[in-house]
């Protein structure tokens, strides 16, 4: 029944899309045969009044009518212009996680269920929520930490939240199912990859000891980086679905106008953010992966600081050496070298020339270098390059991609700090450093211990790993001697997936002949 459950949420998120004119307003000029024809029939059936409104207004309205779990997902997607493409990318960008306050007495109840103590116990003083979003809301209050009276942010998750997500993922998948299965083009993107991917950071976003964690961890690599930090964490006071945390008082990054009144010096912030951003990238590997301007703070000493870490990305040595060499090979104009990183990292496939490779990357570099510097966007760079992979067969790197449309928010933040922000002249400290560290003797030096303490670890798995292998042998032998065989329970439970396979089909046909039917009887 959850499958027929995920098939009436499908067809009527498809409904409200098309009533609301967002499939309508998609670009479909190029299609051909039945898609054409379906996108015709969704402009016909969209609402008069939509069709006067921008885009981007017919999703927001749209999304806000589905509830919660799209809202999060077009944000995600937002993240994803390698799956939506750039300029749908570009409307759900636009799209604010504000949702209404649900009552205190629920918060409270929360609080006192996740933790096990009455909020009187815990908190001197706790008040009104000030801002909700589809996840969770925020309470200022007040307790005792160290024997002083502190400002504290409670944030609260939302009664019934997660159940709602898990229905809604359900038609999630569906839906990236359908589309492997059905648009061919679609199979480089891996849509099921993806929605898994959305999953896992809503389950991780819906367990707040997790974004504890995340805080503590940037706290912990921060500690001695200037002008930077994040709010502390009061561990006794934080649980599944509430965290206690440091009220911040600062200015929001978003208030240009605050900072100047507070004596800011803007274009020092807009370079303080660039190198922290850089340094958390390619030193920790791990990285604030929604760096809004609202999630951003400025104290009066000039430090920032970074709030709500419920997304954070993580790159490994192996994308961060990716992602260093590329830029310092577009700098130094050496085209084949980046090509050479892409093959090296097995992230384009080897039927490809990498002497073609490098001929595309230089149509991207070339222009660059008759631009003056302060109008160069890293992030720009990184969209383009993205874009010619795709031509030579590059599979989506999530982690990549999330790091590219960080990317592009910070660098616009620091652009709007300071419109004549060099990016290049801000980040060469940072990463030059890296490469130095990295990509030099030392870090040859630093490959060569790991490569011993890898061959001393295969060492001492010698006996297993020749025991495996005999094991192994004798099994392929059997198996050349008599066959492939399945025991009984093996040939059962393959004879029941092929029946529910089948029941399944049924079943969709139902669902969509009896959704025909609404709609009839919804536009009669």
């Amino acid at each position: 029944m959850s499958t027929v459950a995920a098939w009436f949420r499908l067809v009527r998120a498809g409904w409200i899309m098309t009533r609301e004119g967002v499939v309508g307003a998609l670009p479909g000029d190029q299609l051909t045969g039945p898609p054409r024809t379906a996108w015709g029939i969704a402009k016909l059936l969209a609402r008069r009044t939509t069709r006067s409104r921008e885009r981007s207004q017919r999703m927001t309205r749209a999304i806000n009518r589905l509830g919660p779990s799209y809202v999060k997902l077009g944000q995600f997607l937002a993240t994803r212009p390698d799956v939506v493409g750039t300029d749908i990318a570009l409307d759900l960008a636009n799209l604010q996680d504000r949702m209404e306050t649900f009552p205190t007495a629920l918060a409270v109840a929360e609080i006192e269920e996740s933790l096990g103590r009455p909020v009187t116990e815990l908190y001197e003083t706790f008040e009104e929520p000030i801002a909700a979003a589809s996840i969770a809301q925020v309470h200022p209050a007040t307790m005792i930490r160290d024997g002083i009276l502190e400002d504290v942010a409670v944030k609260v998750i939302r009664p019934g939240v997660r159940r709602r997500f898990y229905n809604d993922l359900e038609s999630f998948f569906l839906a990236a199912r359908l589309q492997e299965q059905f648009v061919r083009s679609s199979r480089r993107l891996k849509p099921v990859e993806v929605t898994k991917t959305l999953a896992q950071t809503t389950k991780i976003e819906m367990d707040l000891r997790l974004e504890a964690a995340a805080i503590s961890e940037l706290a912990e690599n921060t500690k001695g980086d200037p002008g930077f930090r994040v709010p502390w964490v009061d561990w006794e006071r934080t649980g599944r679905d509430v965290i206690t945390m440091e009220w911040i008082a600062g200015v929001k990054m978003n208030d240009i106008d605050g900072l100047r009144a507070a004596g800011h010096d803007l274009a020092q912030l807009a370079a303080t953010l660039i190198q922290s951003f850089l340094r958390h990238t390619l030193r920790d590997g791990f990285f604030h992966a929604d760096m809004h301007p609202g999630n951003l703070f400025v104290e009066a000493d000039g430090t920032i600081v970074a709030v709500d870490l419920g997304i954070a990305g993580r790159l490994g040595k192996k994308e961060r050496r990716f992602l260093a060499e590329i830029l310092y090979g577009f700098i130094t104009r050496d085209y084949l070298r980046v090509a050479e990183v892409h093959f090296e990292a097995g992230y384009v496939p080897r039927t490809h020339d990498v002497h073609a490779f490098a001929q595309a990357i230089r149509a991207i570099g070339e222009p660059i270098h008759g631009q003056p510097a302060e109008t160069i966007s890293m992030a720009r760079l990184l969209t383009l390059l993205f874009e010619v992979t795709e031509l030579f067969d590059m599979q989506t790197r999530t982690e990549l991609v999330l790091l590219q449309k960080t990317m592009v928010v910070v660098e616009g933040v620091a652009r709007t700090l300071d419109p004549a922000f060099n990016m290049w002249r801000t980040a060469e400290p940072v990463v030059g450093d890296w490469i130095r560290a990295n990509l030099g003797p030392r870090g040859m030096l630093d490959d060569a211990r790991e490569g011993l303490g890898a061959m001393v670890s295969l060492a001492r798995q010698a006996p297993e790993l020749a025991a495996r292998t005999e094991r192994l042998s004798r099994e392929i032998d059997a198996m050349a001697e008599n066959g492939l065989r399945f025991d009984d329970e093996t040939a059962h439970k393959i004879g029941r997936a092929e029946a529910r396979h089948t029941r399944s089909g049924r079943i969709a046909l139902w669902v969509i002949a009896a959704t025909l039917v609404w709609i009839a009887w919804q536009m009669a």
